[in-house]
Order: structure tokens, then sequence, then C-alpha cells
């Protein structure tokens, strides 16, 4: 892959003034993405400009400057009013989105959502991974490094996260049926779309559960954040942490071997397929059972809940993580 810029622009621009950058035509495209700035977003926005150029596509992500589910609302309310075609959105909280997606779709804007399955709102959300299958690979790999016993915890991005909750419901359940001797501290952690709240919660688990011995965190800051409490701490090889993140941002953790790895999909490709539907609904084709779609393959749509779900996994580990990060994730 091409090398590309970061998206500098999210973290900086208000959401207003992002989304005022568009014409108030029809043709364009706003995807808003839960927060600005960090790698896996600037990935993205690199896989969205792209395929924009590819395609001769107008879209441009607009990334919130905190992860706030207000601005994401925000920022789409500002999409309706400039009148674009289509709206992306990666929730941080799908119940708060639900009426201002309707509203969108309500002044024949089509919608499209990422890591939110079953979005009311949306047109078609559309998925890289299944939620059992990436519940569950995580689950296997925490438990073949812990020898299938001890106390673990579990960060999400937030507890209103619909998908990050389910991969951590997958992940439970896969647990607690194949490894009776793991235990699980607390319920689940809200804290992995911040790196500094995730080293926090985790040097207090370590500290108040001694026998805690691995972490699994859904949302790319949560690994990142527990792999450097596990480095202050020295418990590299002790305390094992799993879970997706950006290997250009894991690289160092993942070397020194106080971050396991996991897997992810690539965001840069997510990015793409924003782009690749959205051009293909604006221009009035149906997503058709067998057909194959650049970035997706092939995809069976479950046309009742609006869910495009195929399985992209890509591991994160010693072996894959300079390769993955060369091509700029």
């Amino acid at each position: 892959m091409k090398k590309f810029l970061c998206a500098a622009f999210a973290a900086t621009l208000t959401v207003a003034a992002s989304a005022s950058s568009f014409a108030a035509d029809t043709g364009k495209v706003g995807i808003v993405v839960k927060i600005g700035g960090i790698p896996w977003f600037n990935a993205m926005n690199a896989g969205i400009d792209e395929q924009s150029a590819k395609l001769g596509v107008d879209a441009k992500m607009i990334g919130p400057t905190s992860a706030d589910p207000a601005l994401q609302v925000r920022a789409i309310e500002d999409l309706i009013a400039q009148g674009v075609k289509v709206i992306g959105v990666v929730p941080n909280d799908a119940s708060v989105l639900e009426p201002v997606l309707k509203k969108a779709q309500d002044n024949n804007i089509i919608v499209l959502t990422h890591e939110s399955p079953n979005q009311k709102g949306a047109t078609w959300d559309f998925e890289l991974a299944s939620t059992q299958g990436f519940g569950e690979a995580h689950a296997k790999l925490l438990a073949e490094k812990m020898g299938g016993k001890g106390e673990y915890a579990v960060f999400v991005g937030s507890l209103t996260v619909p998908l990050h909750n389910a991969w951590a419901d997958a992940a439970i359940k896969y647990i607690q049926e194949n490894y009776p001797d793991m235990k699980l501290v607390g319920d689940r952690y809200g804290v992995a779309e911040d790196v500094d709240k995730s080293r926090s919660t985790a040097l207090d688990l370590m500290s108040a559960h001694p026998e805690l011995r691995g972490f699994i965190g859904f949302g790319s800051q949560g690994p990142i954040g527990a792999g450097r409490a596990i480095q202050e701490r020295r418990m590299a090889g002790k305390v094992f942490v799993v879970g997706p993140s950006s290997p250009g941002q894991s690289r160092r953790l993942i070397k020194d071997g106080v971050l396991t790895g996991g897997f992810m999909w690539n965001p840069k490709q997510a990015g793409e397929v924003f782009v690749t539907l959205a051009d293909k609904l604006m221009k009035g084709e149906e997503i058709k059972d067998g057909e194959t779609i650049e970035g997706l393959g092939v995809v069976h749509p479950d046309y009742q809940n609006h869910n495009i779900i195929v399985d992209q996994l890509v591991e994160i580990n010693k072996d894959t993580v300079d390769k993955l990060a060369a091509m700029g994730l």
C-alpha cells in the first residue's frame, strides 16, 4: 500500500468546522468517526481519501475532538443541513444516534454505519469481522497465554458501544464454557478508547487483584494502556494483554513482550468500503446476495437487519506487526 499522511486535521478542527466544508448540494459523503487524531481513524481516513480519488466520489471524514456521542450528533446534524447524499458513522453510542439517523433518512440521506450491527436508522451497517468470531478469537488467545486459569479483566470502548460489548459477551461466554478456571474480574470497564484511562484502570485492577493474569481490550487504546501498565509494573510474561490495536502504535509493546497482540481488521479497508458502498448506493444499485463487492468480497446481506458482515481477521503479533505498521496501520 502507498504511504499516507495522517489526518491531522481530524484532531484539530471542530466538528462544526469540519462539517461546514461541504457545499449544500448533493453527491457529497460525510463520514463521522468516533474521535479524530488516533492511528486507527487516521488509517480509515487514508482509505476514504484514496477510494474517493479512485471512484471520483467527494467524501470527507469528520473526526470529533473527543469520543462524545453528543459531538457525533452535532456533526450529523450539520451534514443533514448541508444536504449531503450519504452520511457514514462509526457510532460511539448507538441509541443516542437513533433520532438523528432517522432524521437523516427522513431527508432522503443514505446512512451507512460500521462497528454497530443492527443499528436503527442505518440503511446498511457493514462489518469486516463477525461478532462471535472476533470475540472468540481473542478469548482463545488469552486463554492460551494464561494456561487456562487465573483472573482476567475486559475493557471496552464504552458501555454504550454495542459492538465492543457484543465482542465482550462472545469472549466471556467462550471462556466460561471452555475455561472454568478463568475468572472475570468485575464485569467490564468502558475505558478502551482512552489510553490514559486504560492504563490507570489496569494499574488499579492489578493492585486490587494480585491474582489478575490477563486483559482483553476491545477498543484500540485499551491494549495500549494496559500494556503500558504492565510495563510499569514489570509484569511482562506474568500478565497478558490481547486485543485489537493500531500496529504502528503497539509495535514496540508487542516486541517488548508486554502486549501479546490480537486480531484486527484493516481500518484503511473499512474507509475504502464506506466510499465503495456510498458510490454504489448513490447510483441506485442494490446490494445483492452472492455478489462480490470490493473490500468485502462475496457478501450475503442480512436484509431484515440491514447488516453486511464478513470475516477478514488479521492477526497482530511479533511476526506480523512490522508489516502491518509499514502499511500505515
